[in-house]
């Protein structure tokens, strides 16, 4: 039972049948205070409004470079009166795969937290591909052993798991190995490797268990029927057509386990009560979260039961007396379609694979547990009632290693075949929910080396929320230890720092060994918190100017906290001052930034950081400053000094095709403190780079000013950037960019 996968692109989308999502542009800051992030129309609106204000504010984890932007995806309605602000980032207008983000806001229009699939891209990612698209689809497709169909790849910037890169995401479909596969592959753009890819079907196992005379929910009226829910936008069932079935009355199967209306009417009354646990435990509204969901189908050949993302598709046992309808493999599959379309969608790798397959587990045993049906009384077993191959369950949430799949989190988590890797998740859950000694019938279950002597159990239906509450953090990027953060924080959400849910959570992930993260939120007895915003964000100011902006609190939980304002990232020349220098959470602070006429011209970031008793957070403004070109100095760290961005020394006059005439000499003047190790490189408007210096070859002493020239053919009009780094590590560097004219 493999994982489901976020649809990526409107070619991908039209593979699977689905209609392509819009999305909303990120509204921008309201203007003025908070209040008026308060003032929107309804509650879903004001958090929206002050997720928007957060991401504009680069809060926490939010912070991007000019080159990049988030704009609003989704807002999801949450238990506990929360919403999450799902969010997709562009760089230099390319969309980012792995550049995904959250905010977590509530109705009064307070963000609660934040969650981030990756960083700041400071590196500069070229945005011209040296391999074709064509080029790059043929690539793709020996990924598969038949091609059945390919769409148009799009040009994408990939930040999972590595440095930024240009790629090309092709969607190719047809079989791998005989299965069938819907595979997204990222070529590199630069070599025309394939540097990634996921594949959007999901496979898995499951039983074609009858539960007897149910209800379950049709449409239709006199002799026309269909196996079609009115109530629930989406849920159908039908053959391997894709068509529901029909009939001219309202009842349907004859209990056979060979008999394929009979197993819509499993699987309609499986999906159907996992819509209703959704809805009546976790406050979801639907598989989708918007109220949808998604069709099913009846009949696979195969002992085999996926999601292809778009649609579930069920088989039967390897005895073929049963088909594959089970409540707890229909809600499996069903919950890799949750996985998909909560934020962040599935990223690549066997952890979070693992992850996504222990995420349809889980719901697997959430919606059993909820029908608590006597035909099948509810477990941590699943697909016990299939005996697939006369082996009993296939995965045991209790005690994975029963199975032989790990119950414990290693190392070796990220090399271990997905159904296995989701071991350590299941684990967690069930010790979360009943407890490593729940008794009443319920086995115990081990802790790992290093972990507590026992673990209290919570109850399923809390354990779900707490779980639901962490899927809505996720990203992309999404790991164990994202998991173990964001499972912290949406306990400390729901039931408050200092609650039983919230140290049984944390209790739960120290007994599979998933370890501690920075940061991660604390089971503190005070549970005080605080948020923080700017308005404005930015401001544009002429060296020997001042810009101000108003640092907003608001205490988001627990008491009000004495927050102590700073400000760091400021240009040379320029001081900081916040009046009052402190506030009570809940008060606001004017910060004043005064530049001096010296101030290098240039847009700098500066981080604005509140620290309280319970930490701190951050945001971040961006300051404009236009002076003028020459004379400038920048400092990184102790390693060298720029003192001159750079001159042209000859005119520049163009030709007819609007570029300037060969040759042109760029020169970069650089005092240096040290200069062993410095790389020196100028990149043109269309993204090519020229090498200025390479390496080093003077002794790391102190000398004078050193001029660096390189000529240039045809330079085109518009932004050049320079770039300096350290020549080994590239981990540290400068940054700026000017325009010529020609």
């Amino acid at each position: 039972m493999r994982r489901g996968a976020l649809l990526a692109t409107a070619a991908a989308l039209a593979l699977a049948g689905l209609a392509a999502p819009t999305t909303e542009a990120a509204a921008k800051p309201p203007p003025g205070s908070q209040e008026q992030v308060r003032s929107a129309a309804d509650p879903a609106q004001r958090a929206a409004a002050a997720a928007d204000q957060a991401v504009a504010s680069g809060l926490d984890d939010l912070r991007v470079t000019p080159n990049e932007s988030y704009r609003r995806s989704a807002v999801t309605a949450g238990a506990g009166g929360m919403y999450y602000v799902s969010y997709e980032r562009t760089y230099k207008g390319l969309p980012m795969v792995g550049g995904d983000a959250v905010v977590v806001a509530d109705g009064n229009g307070r963000v609660r937290d934040t969650s981030a699939a990756s960083g700041a891209t400071t590196l500069g990612v070229p945005t011209s591909p040296s391999v074709s698209a064509a080029s790059a689809t043929e690539k793709a497709k020996t990924v598969l052993t038949r091609v059945d169909d390919s769409a148009a790849p799009r040009l994408v910037v990939l930040a999972w798991g590595h440095k930024p890169r240009l790629a090309w995401e092709a969607v190719v479909s047809g079989l791998a190995s005989g299965r069938p596969s819907i595979q997204h592959v990222f070529v590199d753009a630069a070599t025309g490797e394939i540097a990634d890819s996921y594949d959007q079907v999901r496979e898995g196992s499951g039983t074609g268990y009858y539960y007897g005379a149910v209800t379950i929910n049709t449409s239709g009226s006199g002799t026309s029927y269909s196996m079609t829910d009115s109530t629930r936008s989406g849920l159908k069932c039908g053959g391997q057509n894709g068509s529901a079935y029909t009939g001219t009355d309202d009842a349907w199967g004859t209990g056979s386990g060979t008999n394929l209306e009979t197993a819509c009417v499993d699987a309609l009354y499986a999906v159907q009560r996992e819509w209703d646990m959704l809805s009546s435990w976790l406050g979801r509204n639907g598989i989708n979260g918007s109220g949808g969901g998604f069709p099913t189908r009846v009949g696979l050949s195969d002992v085999n039961a996926y999601w292809n993302g778009s649609y579930t598709n069920f088989g039967h046992s390897q005895d073929n007396a049963r088909q594959a309808t089970s409540i707890d493999v229909v809600a499996h599959e069903f919950g890799h379609a949750i996985f998909q379309t909560t934020p962040g969608g599935a990223g690549s790798g066997n952890e979070n694979g693992g992850i996504n397959e222990a995420t349809g587990d889980i719901f697997g045993a959430l919606t059993e547990a909820y029908a608590n049906n006597p035909n099948d009384a509810p477990d941590y077993q699943v697909g016990e009632l299939v005996n697939l191959v006369g082996d009993g369950p296939i995965r045991y949430m209790y005690n994975p290693s029963l199975a032989g799949d790990p119950n414990c989190y290693s190392s070796s988590i990220p090399s271990t075949e997905v159904h296995a890797a989701a071991g350590p998740l299941n684990h967690w859950f069930y010790l979360l929910a009943e407890g490593s000694s729940p008794g009443g019938g319920k086995p115990n279950s081990p802790i790992c080396s290093g972990g507590p002597s026992s673990v209290t159990g919570i109850s399923i239906q809390k354990a779900g929320k707490i779980y639901m509450g962490a899927l809505q953090r996720k990203t992309s990027t999404w790991k164990y230890a994202g998991i173990r953060s964001a499972s912290l924080a949406a306990a400390v959400e729901l039931y408050g720092a200092s609650s039983a849910e919230c140290a049984a959570t944390k209790a739960a992930w120290n007994a599979v060994g998933v370890p501690v993260q920075s940061g991660e939120p604390s089971c503190s007895a005070s549970g005080n918190d605080f948020s923080l915003s700017l308005s404005p964000t930015a401001g544009t100011v002429t060296a020997g100017q001042s810009a101000t902006t108003t640092v907003s609190t608001s205490t988001t939980s627990g008491s009000a906290q004495t927050v102590a304002l700073t400000a760091s990232g400021l240009p040379s020349g320029a001081t900081a001052s916040f009046s009052p220098s402190s506030v009570t959470s809940g008060g606001s602070s004017t910060l004043t930034i005064a530049t001096s006429a010296s101030t290098p011209g240039g847009t700098y970031p500066v981080t604005i950081t509140g620290t309280g008793s319970s930490g701190g957070h951050t945001a971040t403004y961006t300051l404009t400053v236009s002076g003028t070109s020459g004379g400038r100095t920048f400092t990184n760290g102790t390693d060298y000094t720029i003192n001159d961005l750079t001159t042209i020394t000859s005119p520049v006059t163009s030709n007819a095709s609007g570029n300037a005439v060969s040759p042109v000499q760029l020169s970069v003047t650089i005092s240096h403190t040290c200069a062993e190790d410095l790389r020196i490189r100028l990149q043109g408007p269309n993204g090519t780079w020229y090498t200025v210096k390479s390496s080093g070859g003077v002794s790391c002493t102190s000398f004078g000013t050193r001029t660096y020239s390189v000529a240039v053919t045809q330079p085109a009009a518009g932004t050049w950037t320079l770039e300096v780094r350290d020549q080994y590590t590239l981990d540290t560097g400068y940054l700026d960019s000017w325009s010529i004219t020609v």
